[in-house]
């Protein structure tokens, strides 16, 4: 179990760090938060998943190699178990990572996709109204021809946990129209308890997994089911999308990258200058090489020729076409 947070230092920072693609993933978000943020005091808990019955392997991290970077980089890796959802549904274990998290510190989550670009102890962050990720599509629902459709969907969820819809909804945006109802991406959140917002989502989240309401049998709730539950917990909390200023996450201080490609495909040449500069070092590139993309798009230059396919400051507006460009020209990767 993690050891309490010395004071002063502010907030502890968690991500998940499982084998294979997730561990990779973590070295260099690590790497990113020590040589972009030398202000955080705080500590870069890896919450490890556990062997279990729910796994058909072992999730842990391996490599002693790659703990042992993770460690050099100030990351204290906590196991947690995984009783709910593992292999199923593995988005899961940013419910369950929050119960390995020292009760009654302030967190920030974030997926281990990110890199950090700036000063994290500097963003603004109100640990008493939590909040999430604004960098999100309308991926969720997909109301049908014949309905139920956004309100109806939305509410029947609100009202499942006894919550005021109407408190939720963003009045300047039009009825039916998927940024009116509160929706994030699950890629970072924050609060003032580990403990009682992974109660909350956990509680939540199995609810609806077991039990949806009516207005929910055309939905698929995989893998949405933890962005369908993360803003009825945190509205619950009392946050919601305006809690934190906009520019700072996902903007001069984090990029949630999600892949490679999509990364140099449409980043700023200052975010590629991070990621570049953080991963040249021997140690690290010795341990993320690897990783079959990772030395692919980083170390052989693959990342530079996916940039050419595209002008950076006229990108496709659908995420899908950026995609799609990318497989044309053989280079995604994961």
């Amino acid at each position: 179990m993690a050891q309490p947070t010395a004071a002063g230092t502010g907030f502890n920072i968690v991500i998940v760090g499982q084998g294979g693609r997730l561990q990779y993933e973590a070295v260099i978000f690590a790497a990113s938060l020590r040589a972009m943020s030398p202000g955080f005091t705080g500590r870069l808990l890896v919450a490890e998943p556990q062997p279990g019955p729910l796994w058909r392997g072992d999730p842990r991290v391996t490599g002693e190699q790659t703990r042992a970077r993770l460690q050099e980089l100030g990351a204290e890796i906590v196991p947690f178990d995984t009783r709910h959802f593992g292999k199923s549904y593995p988005y899961g274990n940013k419910i369950e990572a929050l119960f390995a998290l020292p009760e009654g510190e302030p967190f920030v989550f974030f997926d281990t996709d990110t890199l950090v670009t700036g000063e994290i102890a500097d963003v603004p962050f109100d640990f008493d109204r939590p909040s999430a990720s604004l960098r999100r599509s309308g991926t969720w629902p997909e109301p049908d021809l014949y309905g139920p459709g956004y309100t109806a969907i939305w509410k029947s969820l609100y009202d499942k946990f006894g919550l005021d819809f109407e408190t939720s909804l963003d009045a300047g945006q039009p009825d039916e129209y998927w940024k009116r109802y509160l929706y994030f991406n699950a890629g970072y959140f924050f609060y003032r308890c580990p403990r009682v917002f992974g109660q909350r989502f956990l509680d939540y989240a199995l609810a609806i997994r077991d039990d949806p309401p009516p207005e929910l049998v055309c939905q698929s709730l995989d893998p949405w089911l933890d962005q369908v539950t993360l803003p009825l917990v945190i509205h619950s909390l009392g946050g919601g999308r305006d809690t934190l200023p906009e520019g700072w996450l996902d903007g001069t201080v984090t990029c949630h990258y999600r892949t490679l490609p999509l990364l140099y495909a449409r980043e700023s040449d200052g975010v590629i200058d991070v990621l570049e500069k953080i991963t040249a070092p021997n140690r690290i590139k010795k341990v993320l090489k690897e990783y079959d993309a990772i030395k692919r798009m980083i170390y052989q230059g693959r990342g530079h020729k996916v940039r050419a396919l595209f002008d950076q400051d006229n990108l496709p507006r659908r995420e899908q076409a950026i995609r799609n460009t990318i497989k044309r020209n053989g280079f995604w990767m994961r």
